[in-house]
């Protein structure tokens, strides 16, 4: 994809603000995406360490030629290791952008929507099982639980049961459209739209991952260093939220989290479900 291609960053000015980014300061984000967030820490004069495990992401960003950035290809599971490797014990801040990618949704080849045509993969990287291995070769069972478990789709076995009958299936339109004479229902929002989530999810193990993150920016941000994650929906803001309150090394800033204004989820649709929560590291070990 071209690096000229539109990007919007959601909740750009209240992640920095979170962010409390300082000239000098060594920053993590660690969905670079489009690089919006990126420029705005480099803006202010910060050193970014960016983590994609898109080998796409990585080759826009390279192509900006930005200045104090260091770009790591990998899953920001690996947080910790990676900035070892770059010789990094400390850092002032981590920003986590959870939603997936313009780029990943308007490029059909990528099989993240379930509006265009394209195959049935839905992986951020090229590593682990595509979205179609799963549908094809899974039980109705595990499909079953897959779509409650990560989608919260209340149809979860109608439509396990119809994706069984109906493979194979190799392209996003075809699955929406099983999903689709399964549910039965046109009601507000698209049928396949919990289905996709919960496959995307799942392909990705974006909850796995998510964790280890939080974990990871426990152990490596500096006493007073931020943490911001923006989420797009209940499990990752929950798992965001619990994770939060049981620590002993971050302290939350946020009470409640920070949602986009009407303006912006105006100007971009979707930004309406995103929430950001911040948290600080206390000075103790």
């Amino acid at each position: 994809m071209p690096a000229t291609m539109a990007h919007t960053p959601v909740l750009y000015q209240e992640a920095l603000y979170w962010l409390d980014v300082r000239p000098g300061g060594v920053y993590v984000d660690a969905t670079l995406g489009g690089a919006g967030h990126t420029r705005g820490i480099l803006e202010r004069g910060g050193q970014v360490v960016a983590f994609d495990r898109d080998p796409q992401a990585i080759a826009r960003a390279r192509a900006l030629n930005l200045p104090r950035l260091t770009l790591v290809e990998a899953n920001f599971r690996g947080l910790v290791g990676a900035l070892e490797r770059l010789g990094l014990a400390q850092v002032d801040g981590i920003l986590a952008d959870l939603g997936v990618s313009s780029f990943h949704l308007d490029d059909p080849s990528r099989g993240f929507s379930y509006q265009l045509e394209g195959p049935l993969d839905m992986r951020m990287g090229p590593e682990g099982p595509s979205a179609e291995e799963v549908v094809n070769t899974y039980s109705e069972e595990d499909i079953a639980q897959i779509l409650y478990r990560y989608g919260e789709e209340p149809q979860a076995r109608r439509i396990a049961r119809y994706i069984v009958q109906n493979r194979p299936i190799k392209t996003t339109t075809q699955l929406a459209e099983v999903i689709r004479r399964a549910t039965g229902y046109r009601a507000a929002g698209h049928p396949a739209r919990r289905s996709f989530q919960a496959l995307r999810i799942y392909v990705n193990d974006e909850l796995g991952a998510l964790e280890e993150l939080l974990r990871g920016a426990e152990q490596v941000l500096r006493p007073g260093g931020r943490l911001v994650v923006i989420s797009f929906h209940s499990l990752e803001d929950r798992l965001v939220k619990h994770f939060l309150r049981a620590s002993t090394a971050l302290v939350t800033l946020t009470k409640k989290p920070v949602a986009p204004s009407e303006d912006e989820a105006r100007r971009n649709p979707r930004a309406r479900s995103a929430k950001l929560r911040a948290a600080e590291r206390g000075g103790g070990p």
